[in-house]
């Protein structure tokens, strides 16, 4: 098995969970972002983990790697708000070529079982601006494309574009969108870990919270790669996109905010402040169509899942 991105949070979610299976992982990852901790470090001792340092957005990567990879994970991408906002064009061609290299490898196996390729809710973000959107979104939405000055659109259309380079490959493929993961080692630059260091250090009697109003629906990381490890696996999802993610426990991020407040013993009133620019008001997938093929129960409630992440 092949995880591109593997230093990465899903990357490292997904080979820890998979290690309670036969599969020999390699975990591939050039750290420009995965970070080589102590976690990481732990994780490459055990025998079924080979850690490969390699630039997935370099040709030669292709001819480093095994050809008898059963199934092949690719979460190598520029993600993330800023770099998307700071280089536009790098998301664009960058994320083409990683994934086209991927693909180049998958397409050299010599028994591939299955290629996953990670997208994203971004995905419905031009729709939803336009049109407005279902709640819960199901997959069927139409795509429509932001407006292309806009620099946050370089990512949306760059996994649009991708999603359609999976399904024209010839390859076995599975799409999958995440909605709003969230757990251990994820970095502080999303909502839920950076609320939380955030009112960890607080000195104060408040919290700066900004898109109080805003709402969505969290799942913890343990949830997410079992269900793409299902899916992966399940003979009926070939040639098919899925949303992951959950579809109950929605809150805004001020009641987030003050479950995590209560989870440390803390005494803040909350600062709201006016909306992230470019933040969705509302993000709640349908999986209805995951249901449909897969029988799964989710395993942490919010609560749970925030506890485990404040632990981290």
């Amino acid at each position: 098995m092949l995880i591109t991105g593997g230093a990465g949070f899903i990357g490292y979610h997904l080979a820890d969970k998979l290690l309670e299976s036969n599969y020999q992982i390699d975990l591939l990852d050039n750290f420009s972002r995965g970070v080589n901790d102590t976690q990481l470090s732990n994780l490459a001792e055990n025998e079924k983990i080979n850690l490969i340092n390699a630039d997935l957005l370099q040709s030669a990567t292709i001819d480093r790697l095994d050809q008898d990879y059963t199934y092949i994970y690719h979460f190598a991408a520029v993600i993330g708000v800023q770099h998307v906002l700071k280089s536009p064009y790098d998301v664009l061609t960058k994320n083409f070529i990683l994934l086209k290299n991927a693909l180049e490898i998958a397409k050299s196996q010599k028994k591939l079982e299955r290629f996953v390729f990670a997208s994203t809710s971004e995905v419905y973000s031009g729709t939803l601006n336009q049109f407005g959107l279902e709640f819960p979104t199901p997959e069927s939405t139409p795509l429509t494309v932001a407006s292309l000055n806009k620099a946050r659109t370089s990512y949306m259309l760059s996994k649009i574009y991708g999603e359609t380079m999976c399904l024209h490959s010839g390859l076995p493929v599975t799409i999958v969108r995440p909605h709003n993961f969230y757990g251990p080692r994820m970095g502080l630059s999303h909502v839920i870990p950076e609320l939380m260091k955030k009112i960890i250090d607080s000195k104060n009697d408040k919290v700066d919270v900004f898109s109080v109003d805003h709402k969505r629906t969290f799942c913890y990381i343990a949830d997410a790669v079992n269900m793409m490890q299902l899916l992966a696996e399940s003979n009926q999802t070939i040639g098919e996109v899925y949303n992951i993610g959950n579809d109950d426990e929605e809150v805004n991020i001020k009641e987030l905010a003050e479950r995590i407040i209560a989870l440390n013993g803390k005494e803040l009133s909350i600062n709201p402040l006016p909306p992230t620019l470019g933040s969705p008001e509302r993000r709640i997938p349908s999986i209805a169509k995951f249901k449909d093929v897969i029988t799964y129960k989710k395993q942490y409630s919010l609560d749970k899942g925030l506890q485990k992440t404040n632990e981290w």
